[in-house]
């Protein structure tokens, strides 16, 4: 099942399962979230949660118990419930059950809304505590965009200068080994060999805001106040871009296990609620 939103500026599609992002148009019809492709990745924008990344051995303790996830979490693959829908926003829940129990022993609801607003569509995650005791919890977002032209027709422009220094994955865990990335003024040029080792993990940055540009072009910015991690990610030729705002990331190789000692773990407390959000803006169309 699939929802629908839009203005006068851009059309939205969400898929229920997962409560994806599917679709992103302007009103030229041009198409900023990549189509899911099974040949190269075949989703669009899944949610990432309650854990983001690769627990180590897809397991975690939690008061002595062994509970086991995989990779990025269960969200992304169940069907959410469509509570409110406007013309321009639509609002998604999913909530704790039996299921989820199994693997997750929190009583949660999961929140996510869709809001267009002229040119931006806003991503709003919220996440509810209706257990008797604190919840711990990752959550990222990973949506993937539309590279139609030569991938290195294209580039990332970080709001201020960085220092790009990237965390290096050992079997989907986060290793000690970091390589720096070289950017001039804040861009980043893109080529499929800086994807050789995998996705680039980058704990803290400076910027909020990051551009995709087409030939020196601005067409889009992924504003993220709330999400201090990012990961960006691509495969082999490829004509996408994941720009995946993180609040946590896999596990490190010597980790405890513990979820409660998980390094960049999220904790939302008893009757709490915790929202954060991030932005995607169209700043050109083709």
């Amino acid at each position: 099942m699939k929802t629908s939103i839009k203005n006068s500026e851009l059309n939205a599609i969400i898929h229920h399962k997962g409560a994806e992002l599917i679709s992103l148009k302007s009103d030229d019809n041009r198409e900023y979230i990549w189509e899911g492709n099974p040949e190269f990745w075949g989703k669009h924008s899944p949610v990432l949660f309650p854990i983001v990344g690769t627990l180590k051995n897809n397991r975690y303790l939690y008061n002595d118990k062994e509970y086991h996830l995989l990779r990025h979490g269960f969200a992304r693959d169940v069907n959410f419930e469509l509570i409110k829908q406007t013309e321009n926003q639509a609002v998604f829940s999913l909530k704790a059950n039996d299921e989820t129990k199994k693997v997750y022993p929190f009583d949660f609801e999961l929140q996510l809304t869709y809001t267009l607003h002229k040119n931006k569509i806003v991503l709003t995650y919220t996440v509810i505590n209706n257990d008797v005791v604190s919840i711990p919890f990752s959550l990222g977002a990973h949506p993937a965009f539309a590279l139609p032209k030569s991938f290195e027709n294209y580039a990332l422009q970080f709001e201020k200068s960085e220092h790009l220094v990237s965390y290096q994955l050992d079997n989907d865990l986060l290793s000690n080994k970091t390589f720096e990335i070289q950017t001039s003024s804040g861009k980043l040029p893109l080529s499929y060999s800086l994807f050789e080792k995998d996705a680039l993990i980058f704990k803290k940055l400076n910027s909020k805001k990051i551009s995709i540009l087409e030939n020196t072009i601005p067409i889009l910015t992924l504003e993220c106040e709330d999400f201090p991690h990012l990961g960006i990610w691509t495969k082999k030729n490829a004509p996408f871009l994941c720009l995946e705002p993180w609040l946590g990331y896999s596990d490190a190789v010597t980790c405890s296990g513990n979820i409660l000692e998980k390094e960049a773990i999220q904790i939302v407390e008893v009757n709490e609620v915790f929202e954060c959000q991030f932005t995607i803006e169209i700043l050109a169309t083709s």
